[in-house]
């Protein structure tokens, strides 16, 4: 006698994703695929009190590894899973990680793709999530379990493994990586990737590889793994010993600085942090994923830190005799690759979930949630009544004044009818936003002039992402920001290098009436590596959009690309800028417009007066050790001067 059908009552499941046991277990006959979506839509995350769902939506382009499988399962769910159609599987988890880091990582979205490059092109997006800790389910199709055809198309062939697919491209990428090969196999791997995606320390992509013919496959599953779960988010208060260690080294610090990650804002601590730095006058610099920490106008915000960070920021962490890392991750760029904290005797105290993170820099570990652990360790140095010196607050706080009076004059306009620089175009913005804006950028020139520069209003304000560094994360990480912040005005602003590399979800945005505002800077090449390949002694080779000259370089005319063009003619409404005056009033339009926009200026290369400050803090780019060319030995003199400053802190 066949099983019992239909879709009966499931059981409650507590906090933390355990179900409750009942005495009747009743089962649903369903595909894996059908099975895997009726479970996704029941998973929800649950931290200070509040709910949220925890697969909001799936992304997908179908193909054969997925059509008859997971394509055909959210076609009989239904509006249960929300469908949304992506161009490009890579942008696709970009649009997805926008969204997770925009839901402050309480929600995410799952990405499905065929097998073959569908799923090669998760590989980019999947180490972006994993390295900024962000959450991202992906589901691509794998080849047949069974093997009634072997090799299948798309399918890659080892000769040494059988068991070997382009989805094992994923494993080193993700922070939990199954292949379910049997159907009941999908019930430990969907609890676990549960698990891992709702686990504050060690979240990121999580890949379930799908077998097209296990997709497709019925079994009867136990209506307990549809039962609705919630999975708490937890908040671990540090260890007390710990925590006296912490209170001691903050005490007996006459210079502390406090470091602001990215850990900062996925644990909400922001208010926690304001009140922490209002009280003990310790000084705050912020890394790029963590700038917004506090507001720009906040006594305590000294802004970035490191190389792409402001003069202030970098001298107090020069002269710093402890430091006080929250929620970071301690990059090169944090750290001017070793050279930047150099006080003999500096020590590091480090606040974070993850105990990986907690020890670097031979620091103090506190390994907590950024906001419990920031609440414990103010109140009980306001227990000792403890605050710096007044002397050291009058020190930092005016020159952080000076730096604004640098900013001011960087972003300052004074020929209305002149093309903008860079700065200037990020002034006009400035001056425009409200706290309700967020610009996403990630890579190029601008992430080291929005760090030095950009006055955040609000902490989801300034969208960075700096951990990967991604071309091409901009756009359709906008439109995952704007699907998780809807009424709120989203800023993507691309070069013509990042434009170029990945303008295709234009078209979901326009699909979706999306109103997000596009603006893009013309340099005519990749202007940051052009930059940094004249300060290597590679002058600037390969790096500009130019036509080929005599000497087979690319120094000749600019290339007659039209990127207007191109984005009208991918359904964006554009609006060209050619004058200062003229971006002012464009910017404001783009605003202000009901449905996607695009602002394209071409930017003038800056000078001394109009151009952002230089790099306050030195970056490791190894140089040629020998060259015939003068650039380069100039520049190798240049690094070794400046390598002999790298210290370990042990």
């Amino acid at each position: 006698m066949a099983r019992p059908a239909g879709r009966p009552t499931a059981p409650a499941v507590r906090p933390g994703g355990r179900p409750v046991t009942t005495s009747r277990t009743t089962t649903r006959r369903l595909t894996t695929a059908q099975a895997l979506i009726a479970f996704l839509t029941r998973q929800y995350t649950e931290r200070d009190g509040r709910r949220r769902r925890l697969i909001n939506a799936t992304w997908g382009i179908f193909g054969h590894g997925n059509v008859a499988g997971v394509g055909q399962a959210l076609v009989e769910s239904g509006p249960a899973m929300p469908f949304l159609q992506g161009r490009n599987e890579q942008a696709m988890v970009h649009a997805a990680v926008g969204f997770a880091r925009q839901s402050g990582r309480l929600s995410a979205q799952a990405v499905t793709t065929s097998i073959g490059p569908g799923a090669t092109n998760l590989v980019t997006g999947a180490a972006l999530a994993t390295v900024n800790h962000l959450p991202v389910l992906l589901l691509p199709g794998d080849t047949f379990a069974t093997r009634p055809a072997d090799p299948v198309l798309q399918q890659l062939e080892v000769p040494s493994a059988g068991d070997v697919s382009v989805n094992d491209c994923l494993r080193p990428v993700s922070r939990y990586f199954d292949r379910v090969t049997r159907p009941e196999a999908l019930i430990p791997a969907a609890l676990q990737a549960m698990r891992t995606l709702a686990d504050p320390a060690g979240t990121g992509a999580v890949t379930l590889a799908l077998p097209q013919d296990v997709q497709a496959e019925a079994y009867d599953w136990p209506a307990e793994f549809f039962a609705e779960r919630v999975w708490h988010v937890r908040r671990p208060a540090p260890d007390p010993d710990e925590l006296e260690q912490a209170v001691r080294a903050v005490r007996g610090a006459r210079r502390p600085l406090i470091v602001a990650g990215g850990g900062v804002h996925h644990s909400a601590a922001e208010e926690a942090l304001a009140a922490f730095a209002a009280a003990t006058r310790i000084p705050v610099a912020s890394t790029q994923a963590g700038k917004g920490s506090l507001r720009h106008d906040h006594p305590a915000d000294v802004g970035g830190i490191g190389h792409t960070g402001t003069a202030t920021a970098d001298a107090l962490a020069r002269d710093a005799d402890l430091v006080i890392g929250i929620g970071t991750r301690y990059t090169d760029f944090t750290t001017a690759s070793g050279t930047l904290f150099a006080r003999p005797g500096v020590r590091f105290l480090n606040l974070t979930i993850t105990g990986f993170d907690a020890h670097k820099l031979a620091a103090l570990p506190l390994v907590a949630d950024a906001r419990t652990g920031l609440e414990a360790l103010g109140a009980a140095l306001h227990a000792r009544g403890h605050r710096v010196d007044p002397a050291y607050e009058t020190e930092y706080t005016g020159a952080k004044e000076r730096w604004e009076q640098r900013v001011d004059a960087a972003y300052a306009t004074p020929d209305p009818d002149a093309r903008p620089t860079q700065a200037q175009v990020l002034g006009l913005l400035d001056a425009l936003v409200t706290e309700d804006d967020i610009l996403i950028n990630a890579a190029g020139s601008l992430p080291g002039d929005l760090h030095k520069l950009w006055r955040a209003r609000s902490p989801r304000q300034y969208h960075v992402e700096y951990g990967y560094s991604c071309m091409g994360y901009e756009i359709p990480a906008a439109i995952g920001v704007q699907l998780a912040a809807p009424g709120r005005p989203v800023w993507a602003l691309v070069g013509d290098g990042t434009y170029l590399m990945n303008p295709t979800e234009i078209v979901t945005a326009v699909q979706e009436g999306l109103p997000l505002k596009l603006v893009i800077l013309q340099n005519h090449g990749y202007a940051s590596i052009g930059g940094l390949s004249e300060s290597v002694g590679a002058e600037r080779f390969g790096t500009g959009y130019r036509y080929r000259d005599a000497d087979g370089g690319y120094t000749g005319f600019p290339l007659p690309v039209d990127l207007a063009a191109n984005a009208a003619s991918l359904g964006m409404r554009v609006l060209r800028a050619k004058s200062v005056a003229g971006l002012r009033a464009s910017l404001a339009e783009a605003r202000g417009a009901d449905r996607p926009t695009c602002v394209y200026v071409e930017t003038e290369t800056p000078d001394t007066v109009s151009g952002p400050p230089p790099a306050q803090a030195w970056w490791d780019v190894p140089v040629a050790e020998t060259a015939t060319r003068p650039s380069a030995a100039e520049a190798r003199k240049e690094y070794d001067r400046q390598i002999a400053a790298r210290r370990r802190h042990l």
